[in-house]
This record gives structure tokens, sequence and C-alpha cells, in this order.
């Protein structure tokens, strides 16, 4: 058997380069595509969904609203009008009333197409 023999010069010991086990060893290896993938993917689909829900009720909730609050007497008899009374011929008149009610059924279909034609992101 022979012996090893001591190093010679100024070498320091140099440990062996690491096995790779998956795990990124510096800032600037690039990330592994199965742990980076989950994720960043799951919480881009999940504020997309969180987006198009939130659209959509915003959308039935306005349209609602527009379609039903003109024909109440709020909407003639409110503090805005009173600070601007010529408006008030303008605001209580059928085809006003009826173009915010059409506009409220507008809203409700653009929210519903939007709910209908959902899909994820690829």
């Amino acid at each position: 058997m022979t012996e090893p023999t001591p190093p010679t010069g100024n070498t320091t010991d140099v440990p062996a380069p690491a096995q790779q086990t998956g795990a990124p060893t510096a800032l600037l290896d690039p990330p592994q595509e199965n742990a980076s993938a989950s994720g960043p993917r799951a919480i881009q689909i999940w504020m997309h969904r969180i987006s198009v829900f939130l659209f959509v009720l915003i959308s039935a909730v306005a349209g609602v609203l527009l379609i039903i609050l003109p024909w109440t007497p709020e909407w003639t008899d409110n503090y805005l009008l009173l600070t601007y009374p010529n408006l008030r011929p303008v605001i209580s008149n059928g085809f006003f009333r009826g173009v915010c009610s059409g506009l409220g059924l507008l809203d409700i279909w653009i929210g519903f197409w939007e709910a209908l034609h959902y899909h994820e992101l690829h």
C-alpha cells in the first residue's frame, strides 16, 4: 500500500465540489423548473380568478343600481340636485332615466359575458 503524499507548495485544502442535489448553490444559478413553476404560477392563477370575480361582482352591482335607482324618488330628490336646480328637469326626464337603465343592463351583460368566457392563464 502506498501512503498519500502531502501537498506541496502554497495550495490550500479545497473541498470537493458538492454533488448537485437539485437546490441552487449560488445566487446566479438558474432556478429549478419544478419548484419555482408551481409557486408563482399558482399565485398568478388565483390573482386572475379574484380579479375576474371582483370585476363580475362590481359590474353586477353597478348594473342593478343603474337599472333601479333612476326610477326611485331618491334619483330626483337628493342633495346634489339641490345645488344645481337646473339639472332637475334633465335628470327627471324619462329618456335620461331609460338611458341610465340601459347602461345598467349593458353593465350586467358585460360582467356576465366575462364570467362565461373566463379561461385559466396558460
